[in-house]
Protein backbone atom coordinates (compact mmCIF):
# COMPACT_ATOMS: atom_id res chain seq x y z
CA UNK A 1 0.00 0.00 0.00
CA UNK A 2 1.44 3.58 -1.05
CA UNK A 3 2.09 5.56 2.05
CA UNK A 4 1.07 9.19 1.64
CA UNK A 5 -1.96 11.83 2.10
CA UNK A 6 -3.67 13.12 -0.54
CA UNK A 7 -4.60 16.62 -0.71
CA UNK A 8 -7.67 16.95 1.71
CA UNK A 9 -10.12 18.51 -1.24
CA UNK A 10 -9.11 15.57 -3.79
CA UNK A 11 -11.95 14.94 -5.73
CA UNK A 12 -12.73 11.56 -6.81
CA UNK A 13 -12.15 11.83 -9.96
CA UNK A 14 -8.52 12.47 -9.05
CA UNK A 15 -8.48 9.52 -6.47
CA UNK A 16 -9.76 7.05 -9.22
CA UNK A 17 -6.61 8.34 -11.30
CA UNK A 18 -4.14 7.82 -8.49
CA UNK A 19 -5.42 4.58 -7.65
CA UNK A 20 -5.04 3.69 -11.47
CA UNK A 21 -1.31 4.23 -11.48
CA UNK A 22 -0.48 3.44 -7.71
CA UNK A 23 -2.93 1.57 -6.21
CA UNK A 24 -4.37 1.59 -3.09
CA UNK A 25 -3.33 4.35 -0.68
CA UNK A 26 -3.13 4.87 3.34
CA UNK A 27 -4.44 7.87 5.05
CA UNK A 28 -6.98 9.63 2.36
CA UNK A 29 -9.09 12.52 3.36
CA UNK A 30 -12.30 12.38 1.74
CA UNK A 31 -15.72 15.10 1.61
CA UNK A 32 -18.97 14.35 0.58
CA UNK A 33 -22.66 13.80 0.83
CA UNK A 34 -24.23 10.61 2.21
CA UNK A 35 -26.24 9.06 -0.74
CA UNK A 36 -27.22 5.89 1.04
CA UNK A 37 -27.03 4.54 4.27
CA UNK A 38 -26.61 0.72 4.88
CA UNK A 39 -26.21 -1.45 8.19
CA UNK A 40 -25.89 -5.39 8.54
CA UNK A 41 -23.30 -7.53 10.52
CA UNK A 42 -21.64 -5.24 12.67
CA UNK A 43 -20.58 -3.08 9.51
CA UNK A 44 -21.90 -0.21 8.39
CA UNK A 45 -21.96 0.79 4.60
CA UNK A 46 -21.66 4.66 3.67
CA UNK A 47 -21.75 5.77 0.13
CA UNK A 48 -20.42 8.97 -0.14
CA UNK A 49 -20.52 11.53 -3.31
CA UNK A 50 -19.00 14.54 -4.18
CA UNK A 51 -20.71 15.54 -7.61
CA UNK A 52 -17.29 14.95 -9.71
CA UNK A 53 -18.70 11.71 -11.05
CA UNK A 54 -21.60 9.24 -11.49
CA UNK A 55 -20.10 6.75 -9.03
CA UNK A 56 -20.29 6.86 -5.25
CA UNK A 57 -17.19 5.96 -3.25
CA UNK A 58 -18.26 3.26 -0.30
CA UNK A 59 -17.17 3.89 2.89
CA UNK A 60 -17.29 1.12 5.86
CA UNK A 61 -16.89 1.34 9.52
CA UNK A 62 -16.73 -1.72 11.17
CA UNK A 63 -18.18 -2.46 14.63
CA UNK A 64 -14.54 -2.03 16.37
CA UNK A 65 -14.85 2.00 15.50
CA UNK A 66 -15.60 3.71 18.76
CA UNK A 67 -18.03 6.03 16.64
CA UNK A 68 -19.71 2.92 14.80
CA UNK A 69 -23.94 3.58 16.93
CA UNK A 70 -23.34 7.41 16.31
CA UNK A 71 -22.45 6.47 12.39
CA UNK A 72 -25.19 4.11 12.10
CA UNK A 73 -27.46 6.95 12.72
CA UNK A 74 -25.98 9.11 10.00
CA UNK A 75 -28.88 10.24 7.52
CA UNK A 76 -28.98 10.26 3.22
CA UNK A 77 -28.25 14.06 2.41
CA UNK A 78 -25.49 14.48 5.66
CA UNK A 79 -22.46 16.29 4.75
CA UNK A 80 -19.77 14.57 6.00
CA UNK A 81 -15.73 14.02 6.25
CA UNK A 82 -14.23 10.71 6.12
CA UNK A 83 -10.17 9.57 6.90
CA UNK A 84 -9.10 5.87 6.44
CA UNK A 85 -7.40 3.60 4.15
CA UNK A 86 -8.25 3.48 0.40
CA UNK A 87 -8.16 -0.25 -0.38
CA UNK A 88 -9.30 -3.19 -2.59
CA UNK A 89 -12.85 -3.72 -1.96
CA UNK A 90 -14.16 -7.80 -1.86
CA UNK A 91 -17.76 -6.50 -2.91
CA UNK A 92 -18.78 -7.18 -6.69
CA UNK A 93 -19.51 -3.62 -9.04
CA UNK A 94 -16.89 -1.71 -7.53
CA UNK A 95 -12.65 -1.86 -7.00
CA UNK A 96 -12.34 0.48 -4.28
CA UNK A 97 -13.51 1.38 -0.69
CA UNK A 98 -12.65 3.43 2.12
CA UNK A 99 -11.53 1.77 5.25
CA UNK A 100 -13.18 4.94 7.70
CA UNK A 101 -10.74 5.41 10.63
CA UNK A 102 -12.49 8.91 11.01
CA UNK A 103 -15.47 10.49 10.52
CA UNK A 104 -16.88 13.78 11.18
CA UNK A 105 -20.07 15.65 10.76
CA UNK A 106 -20.03 18.37 9.01
CA UNK A 107 -23.51 19.09 7.89
CA UNK A 108 -26.76 17.08 9.54
CA UNK A 109 -29.15 15.79 7.10
CA UNK A 110 -32.58 15.26 9.16
CA UNK A 111 -35.61 12.14 8.42
CA UNK A 112 -36.92 15.26 6.18
CA UNK A 113 -34.31 15.61 3.68
CA UNK A 114 -36.30 15.34 0.30
CA UNK A 115 -34.22 12.68 -1.61
CA UNK A 116 -34.71 10.01 0.62
CA UNK A 117 -35.73 7.74 -2.73
CA UNK A 118 -33.24 6.68 -5.17
CA UNK A 119 -36.03 7.74 -7.81
CA UNK A 120 -38.28 10.62 -7.97
CA UNK A 121 -40.28 11.62 -10.86
CA UNK A 122 -39.13 14.65 -12.64
CA UNK A 123 -42.05 16.74 -12.14
CA UNK A 124 -41.14 16.43 -8.07
CA UNK A 125 -37.50 17.52 -8.47
CA UNK A 126 -38.23 20.35 -9.89
CA UNK A 127 -40.07 21.68 -6.86
CA UNK A 128 -37.01 20.99 -5.59
CA UNK A 129 -34.77 22.66 -7.93
CA UNK A 130 -32.11 23.79 -5.23
CA UNK A 131 -31.57 19.99 -4.32
CA UNK A 132 -31.81 17.92 -7.67
CA UNK A 133 -28.43 18.63 -8.32
CA UNK A 134 -27.65 16.00 -5.99
CA UNK A 135 -30.11 13.14 -7.53
CA UNK A 136 -28.10 10.99 -10.36
CA UNK A 137 -29.88 11.97 -13.20
CA UNK A 138 -29.41 15.85 -12.11
CA UNK A 139 -26.31 15.11 -11.36
CA UNK A 140 -25.24 13.86 -14.75
CA UNK A 141 -27.15 16.74 -16.48
CA UNK A 142 -25.19 19.33 -15.16
CA UNK A 143 -21.76 17.66 -15.63
CA UNK A 144 -22.47 17.42 -19.16
CA UNK A 145 -23.71 20.99 -18.83
CA UNK A 146 -20.49 21.94 -18.09
CA UNK A 147 -18.53 20.23 -20.09
CA UNK A 148 -20.38 21.25 -23.27
CA UNK A 149 -20.24 24.76 -22.09
CA UNK A 150 -16.12 24.19 -21.91
CA UNK A 151 -16.21 22.79 -25.12
CA UNK A 152 -18.41 25.65 -27.08
CA UNK A 153 -15.58 27.79 -26.07
CA UNK A 154 -12.94 25.50 -26.92
CA UNK A 155 -13.94 25.35 -30.62
CA UNK A 156 -14.54 28.75 -31.28
CA UNK A 157 -11.32 29.44 -29.70
CA UNK A 158 -9.39 26.92 -31.49
CA UNK A 159 -10.58 28.58 -34.42
CA UNK A 160 -9.15 32.33 -33.92
CA UNK A 161 -13.49 33.48 -33.04
CA UNK A 162 -13.30 36.33 -30.70
CA UNK A 163 -15.82 36.24 -27.57
CA UNK A 164 -17.81 39.06 -27.50
CA UNK A 165 -20.56 39.35 -24.28
CA UNK A 166 -23.53 41.42 -26.24
CA UNK A 167 -25.91 43.46 -23.99
CA UNK A 168 -28.50 41.84 -21.49
CA UNK A 169 -30.72 45.05 -21.42
CA UNK A 170 -31.62 46.13 -24.70
CA UNK A 171 -33.68 48.57 -26.63
CA UNK A 172 -34.42 46.53 -29.67
CA UNK A 173 -36.67 43.60 -30.38
CA UNK A 174 -34.30 41.04 -32.93
CA UNK A 175 -36.89 39.08 -34.04
CA UNK A 176 -39.30 41.47 -33.82
CA UNK A 177 -42.24 38.89 -31.89
CA UNK A 178 -42.78 41.56 -29.09
CA UNK A 179 -42.21 38.93 -26.42
CA UNK A 180 -39.76 41.13 -24.85
CA UNK A 181 -39.42 41.41 -21.49
CA UNK A 182 -39.46 45.11 -20.28
CA UNK A 183 -36.68 46.87 -18.22
CA UNK A 184 -38.38 50.16 -16.85
CA UNK A 185 -37.71 52.20 -13.03
CA UNK A 186 -41.32 53.74 -13.88
CA UNK A 187 -43.56 53.67 -11.01
CA UNK A 188 -46.24 51.28 -12.42
CA UNK A 189 -49.17 52.66 -10.36
CA UNK A 190 -48.04 56.44 -11.49
CA UNK A 191 -46.11 56.44 -15.24
CA UNK A 192 -45.91 59.65 -16.94
CA UNK A 193 -47.90 59.76 -19.25
CA UNK A 194 -47.96 61.67 -22.93
CA UNK A 195 -51.65 61.50 -24.72
CA UNK A 196 -52.66 58.70 -22.61
CA UNK A 197 -49.20 56.65 -24.02
CA UNK A 198 -46.32 55.81 -21.10
CA UNK A 199 -43.37 57.79 -22.02
CA UNK A 200 -40.94 56.34 -22.48
CA UNK A 201 -38.06 59.36 -22.37
CA UNK A 202 -39.15 60.02 -18.49
CA UNK A 203 -37.16 56.09 -17.74
CA UNK A 204 -33.85 55.24 -17.01
CA UNK A 205 -32.66 54.72 -20.20
CA UNK A 206 -35.03 57.47 -21.74
CA UNK A 207 -36.18 54.91 -24.31
CA UNK A 208 -38.41 51.86 -24.10
CA UNK A 209 -35.75 48.60 -23.20
CA UNK A 210 -36.19 45.33 -22.40
CA UNK A 211 -34.13 42.09 -21.90
CA UNK A 212 -32.40 40.70 -25.12
CA UNK A 213 -33.84 38.00 -27.18
CA UNK A 214 -31.06 37.91 -29.10
CA UNK A 215 -27.08 39.11 -29.16
CA UNK A 216 -27.51 38.62 -33.26
CA UNK A 217 -27.24 42.11 -34.34
CA UNK A 218 -24.43 43.77 -31.84
CA UNK A 219 -22.62 40.65 -33.04
CA UNK A 220 -22.56 41.74 -36.16
CA UNK A 221 -21.12 44.57 -35.84
CA UNK A 222 -18.22 43.02 -33.99
CA UNK A 223 -17.73 40.51 -36.84
CA UNK A 224 -17.44 43.74 -39.15
CA UNK A 225 -14.44 44.57 -36.76
CA UNK A 226 -12.94 40.87 -35.97
CA UNK A 227 -14.25 38.86 -38.49
CA UNK A 228 -15.63 35.94 -36.20
CA UNK A 229 -16.98 36.23 -33.08
CA UNK A 230 -19.42 33.84 -31.20
CA UNK A 231 -21.66 35.11 -28.19
CA UNK A 232 -22.57 32.91 -25.54
CA UNK A 233 -25.05 34.29 -22.77
CA UNK A 234 -28.78 34.00 -21.64
CA UNK A 235 -31.25 34.94 -23.40
CA UNK A 236 -35.08 35.56 -22.66
CA UNK A 237 -38.69 35.70 -24.29
CA UNK A 238 -41.23 36.46 -22.70
CA UNK A 239 -43.78 33.57 -23.81
CA UNK A 240 -46.62 32.69 -22.34
CA UNK A 241 -45.78 28.91 -23.10
CA UNK A 242 -45.92 25.58 -20.87
CA UNK A 243 -44.31 23.45 -23.09
CA UNK A 244 -41.86 20.84 -22.78
CA UNK A 245 -39.80 23.00 -25.17
CA UNK A 246 -40.12 26.44 -24.13
CA UNK A 247 -38.27 28.40 -21.11
CA UNK A 248 -38.25 32.06 -20.40
CA UNK A 249 -34.89 32.52 -20.19
CA UNK A 250 -32.19 30.55 -21.55
CA UNK A 251 -28.73 30.44 -23.44
CA UNK A 252 -28.00 30.94 -26.94
CA UNK A 253 -24.42 30.60 -29.22
CA UNK A 254 -24.89 32.90 -31.72
CA UNK A 255 -21.52 32.80 -34.19
CA UNK A 256 -21.22 35.38 -36.65
CA UNK A 257 -18.39 35.28 -39.69
CA UNK A 258 -17.41 37.89 -41.82
CA UNK A 259 -17.09 37.75 -45.66
CA UNK A 260 -19.00 34.36 -45.85
CA UNK A 261 -21.95 33.59 -47.43
CA UNK A 262 -24.80 30.73 -46.98
CA UNK A 263 -22.76 27.98 -47.86
CA UNK A 264 -20.02 28.54 -45.24
CA UNK A 265 -22.73 29.07 -42.45
CA UNK A 266 -23.88 25.72 -43.42
CA UNK A 267 -19.97 24.15 -43.10
CA UNK A 268 -19.53 26.19 -39.67
CA UNK A 269 -22.97 24.86 -38.13
CA UNK A 270 -22.23 21.50 -39.59
CA UNK A 271 -18.84 21.20 -37.83
CA UNK A 272 -19.80 22.89 -34.81
CA UNK A 273 -22.43 20.00 -34.25
CA UNK A 274 -20.26 17.24 -34.83
CA UNK A 275 -17.15 18.81 -33.01
CA UNK A 276 -19.74 18.62 -29.97
CA UNK A 277 -21.22 15.61 -30.51
CA UNK A 278 -18.28 14.08 -30.85
CA UNK A 279 -16.52 15.83 -28.29
CA UNK A 280 -19.72 14.03 -26.10
CA UNK A 281 -18.72 10.56 -26.73
CA UNK A 282 -15.22 11.42 -26.11
CA UNK A 283 -15.58 13.26 -22.52
CA UNK A 284 -18.78 12.36 -21.24
CA UNK A 285 -18.57 8.52 -21.36
CA UNK A 286 -20.14 7.51 -17.68
CA UNK A 287 -22.75 10.11 -17.70
CA UNK A 288 -23.65 9.39 -21.66
CA UNK A 289 -24.10 5.73 -20.43
CA UNK A 290 -26.25 6.52 -17.83
CA UNK A 291 -28.70 8.58 -20.18
CA UNK A 292 -28.74 6.25 -22.33
CA UNK A 293 -29.63 3.36 -19.81
CA UNK A 294 -31.95 5.25 -18.06
CA UNK A 295 -33.26 7.93 -20.13
CA UNK A 296 -33.20 7.23 -23.72
CA UNK A 297 -32.22 3.76 -25.31
CA UNK A 298 -29.92 3.86 -28.56
CA UNK A 299 -28.87 7.28 -27.46
CA UNK A 300 -25.18 6.45 -28.17
CA UNK A 301 -25.81 4.71 -31.13
CA UNK A 302 -27.48 8.05 -31.98
CA UNK A 303 -24.99 10.33 -31.60
CA UNK A 304 -21.91 7.54 -33.19
CA UNK A 305 -24.10 7.62 -36.39
CA UNK A 306 -24.61 11.85 -36.10
CA UNK A 307 -20.65 12.10 -35.78
CA UNK A 308 -20.31 9.92 -38.71
CA UNK A 309 -23.08 11.16 -41.16
CA UNK A 310 -23.70 12.99 -44.10
CA UNK A 311 -25.07 16.69 -44.24
CA UNK A 312 -27.81 16.76 -47.19
CA UNK A 313 -28.67 20.39 -48.04
CA UNK A 314 -32.71 20.57 -49.09
CA UNK A 315 -34.11 24.14 -50.72
CA UNK A 316 -37.10 24.52 -48.83
CA UNK A 317 -39.18 24.22 -52.33
CA UNK A 318 -38.12 20.48 -52.76
CA UNK A 319 -38.49 19.87 -49.70
CA UNK A 320 -42.14 21.26 -49.72
CA UNK A 321 -42.69 19.22 -52.70
CA UNK A 322 -41.12 16.12 -51.09
CA UNK A 323 -44.01 16.47 -48.30
CA UNK A 324 -47.08 16.87 -50.58
CA UNK A 325 -46.11 14.08 -52.26
CA UNK A 326 -44.96 12.01 -49.42
CA UNK A 327 -49.20 10.39 -48.71
CA UNK A 328 -48.60 11.09 -44.84
CA UNK A 329 -51.76 12.68 -43.44
CA UNK A 330 -49.50 15.53 -41.06
CA UNK A 331 -51.39 17.46 -38.53
CA UNK A 332 -50.57 20.43 -40.08
CA UNK A 333 -50.95 21.91 -43.92
CA UNK A 334 -47.89 21.56 -45.93
CA UNK A 335 -47.92 24.38 -48.44
CA UNK A 336 -45.15 26.75 -49.91
CA UNK A 337 -45.18 29.68 -48.08
CA UNK A 338 -45.70 28.19 -44.85
CA UNK A 339 -43.16 27.53 -41.96
CA UNK A 340 -42.46 23.74 -41.56
CA UNK A 341 -43.24 22.03 -38.49
CA UNK A 342 -41.89 19.43 -36.09
CA UNK A 343 -43.99 16.68 -37.64
CA UNK A 344 -42.25 17.52 -41.07
CA UNK A 345 -38.94 18.32 -40.01
CA UNK A 346 -38.69 14.57 -38.77
CA UNK A 347 -39.94 12.89 -41.67
CA UNK A 348 -37.72 14.52 -43.45
CA UNK A 349 -34.91 13.55 -41.53
CA UNK A 350 -36.36 10.05 -40.65
CA UNK A 351 -37.95 8.85 -43.46
CA UNK A 352 -36.34 10.66 -46.42
CA UNK A 353 -32.63 11.03 -45.74
CA UNK A 354 -32.07 9.05 -42.45
CA UNK A 355 -29.82 11.63 -41.24
CA UNK A 356 -29.35 15.56 -40.50
CA UNK A 357 -30.44 18.03 -43.24
CA UNK A 358 -30.02 22.00 -43.99
CA UNK A 359 -33.29 23.28 -45.32
CA UNK A 360 -32.71 26.02 -47.28
CA UNK A 361 -33.69 29.79 -49.16
CA UNK A 362 -36.94 29.63 -47.31
CA UNK A 363 -39.69 32.08 -48.34
CA UNK A 364 -38.89 35.91 -47.28
CA UNK A 365 -42.51 36.09 -46.23
CA UNK A 366 -41.85 33.61 -43.08
CA UNK A 367 -38.55 35.05 -41.93
CA UNK A 368 -36.87 38.07 -40.51
CA UNK A 369 -36.10 41.47 -42.03
CA UNK A 370 -32.23 40.44 -41.75
CA UNK A 371 -31.91 37.77 -44.06
CA UNK A 372 -30.50 38.46 -47.39
CA UNK A 373 -32.91 38.42 -50.16
CA UNK A 374 -32.18 35.97 -53.33
CA UNK A 375 -32.09 37.09 -56.53
CA UNK A 376 -35.27 35.47 -56.92
CA UNK A 377 -36.92 38.15 -54.72
CA UNK A 378 -39.08 35.18 -53.31
CA UNK A 379 -36.38 34.06 -50.88
CA UNK A 380 -33.92 34.72 -48.34
CA UNK A 381 -29.99 32.97 -48.00
CA UNK A 382 -31.89 31.21 -44.48
CA UNK A 383 -31.30 27.82 -43.56
CA UNK A 384 -32.20 25.22 -40.31
CA UNK A 385 -30.53 22.53 -39.81
CA UNK A 386 -32.80 19.38 -38.73
CA UNK A 387 -31.93 15.99 -36.93
CA UNK A 388 -33.73 13.02 -36.50
CA UNK A 389 -35.83 12.61 -33.33
CA UNK A 390 -35.69 16.50 -33.10
CA UNK A 391 -36.64 18.57 -36.51
CA UNK A 392 -34.68 22.14 -36.01
CA UNK A 393 -31.60 22.32 -34.03
CA UNK A 394 -29.40 25.17 -35.75
CA UNK A 395 -31.02 28.08 -37.52
CA UNK A 396 -29.18 30.81 -39.19
CA UNK A 397 -29.08 33.03 -42.34
CA UNK A 398 -26.91 34.74 -44.42
CA UNK A 399 -27.69 39.07 -43.62
CA UNK A 400 -28.66 41.73 -45.59
CA UNK A 401 -25.29 43.31 -46.30
CA UNK A 402 -27.08 46.07 -49.09
CA UNK A 403 -28.40 49.32 -47.26
CA UNK A 404 -30.90 49.41 -50.15
CA UNK A 405 -32.16 46.00 -49.77
CA UNK A 406 -32.33 45.96 -45.96
CA UNK A 407 -34.11 49.58 -45.76
CA UNK A 408 -36.96 48.01 -48.22
CA UNK A 409 -37.49 45.15 -46.34
CA UNK A 410 -37.50 46.77 -43.12
CA UNK A 411 -40.24 49.16 -44.55
CA UNK A 412 -42.17 46.54 -46.22
CA UNK A 413 -42.14 44.25 -42.81
CA UNK A 414 -42.77 47.46 -40.85
CA UNK A 415 -39.74 47.47 -38.59
CA UNK A 416 -38.62 51.12 -38.20
CA UNK A 417 -35.20 52.04 -39.38
CA UNK A 418 -34.63 55.16 -37.01
CA UNK A 419 -34.08 52.92 -33.83
CA UNK A 420 -31.79 50.39 -36.09
CA UNK A 421 -29.91 53.16 -37.52
CA UNK A 422 -26.88 51.79 -35.93
CA UNK A 423 -27.50 48.41 -37.53
CA UNK A 424 -27.40 49.92 -40.64
CA UNK A 425 -24.73 52.23 -40.58
CA UNK A 426 -22.36 48.91 -40.75
CA UNK A 427 -23.76 48.70 -44.69
CA UNK A 428 -22.88 52.04 -45.72
CA UNK A 429 -19.30 51.62 -44.58
CA UNK A 430 -17.08 48.79 -45.50
CA UNK A 431 -20.19 46.37 -45.90
CA UNK A 432 -19.56 42.88 -46.69
CA UNK A 433 -21.12 39.94 -46.89
CA UNK A 434 -21.68 38.37 -43.79
CA UNK A 435 -23.68 35.30 -42.07
CA UNK A 436 -24.04 33.47 -38.22
CA UNK A 437 -26.74 30.92 -36.82
CA UNK A 438 -28.11 30.16 -33.59
CA UNK A 439 -28.43 27.38 -31.18
CA UNK A 440 -30.19 27.38 -28.20
CA UNK A 441 -28.11 25.35 -25.62
CA UNK A 442 -30.78 23.66 -24.06
CA UNK A 443 -32.15 22.71 -26.96
CA UNK A 444 -28.69 20.74 -27.84
CA UNK A 445 -28.60 19.45 -24.20
CA UNK A 446 -31.63 18.05 -24.86
CA UNK A 447 -30.40 16.20 -27.71
CA UNK A 448 -27.38 14.58 -26.17
CA UNK A 449 -28.71 13.79 -22.67
CA UNK A 450 -32.23 12.17 -23.96
CA UNK A 451 -33.82 14.81 -21.48
CA UNK A 452 -37.52 15.37 -22.57
CA UNK A 453 -37.92 18.47 -21.13
CA UNK A 454 -36.35 21.48 -21.63
CA UNK A 455 -36.64 22.38 -17.71
CA UNK A 456 -34.69 19.45 -16.93
CA UNK A 457 -31.61 20.70 -18.70
CA UNK A 458 -31.01 24.25 -16.86
CA UNK A 459 -30.18 24.58 -13.22
CA UNK A 460 -33.32 26.73 -12.07
CA UNK A 461 -35.90 27.01 -15.02
CA UNK A 462 -37.90 30.38 -15.66
CA UNK A 463 -41.49 29.79 -16.34
CA UNK A 464 -45.11 31.49 -16.26
CA UNK A 465 -45.89 31.33 -12.82
CA UNK A 466 -42.62 30.18 -11.44
CA UNK A 467 -39.41 31.86 -10.61
CA UNK A 468 -39.06 30.54 -6.87
CA UNK A 469 -35.48 29.74 -7.34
Amino acid sequence: MRKGHLDSNCRYLAVQKALTAEGEIENIVLKGWVRTVRSGKGVTFLALNDGSSMASIQVVIDASHPDHEAVSAIGTGAALEVEGDLVASPAEGQRWEVKAARITMVGEAGHDYPLQKKRHSFEFLRTIAHLRPRSNTFGAVFRMRNALSFAVHKFFQERGFLYVQTPIITANDCEGAGEMFRVTTLDPRNPPLENSQIDWREDFFGEKTGLTVSGQLQAELFATAFSKVYTFGPTFRAENSNTSRHVAEFWMIEPEIAFANLQDDCKLAEDFLRYHVIYTLENCGEDLQFFNDRIEKGLIDKLEKLAKAEFHVLPYTEAISILQKSGENFAYPVEWGLDLQSEHERYLTEKVFDGPIFVVDYPAQIKAFYMRLNDDERTVAAMDLLVPRVGEIIGGSQREERYDILKMRMDAMGVPSEPLAWYMDIRRWGSCPHAGFGLGFERFLMYVTGMENIRDVIPFPRTPGNAQF
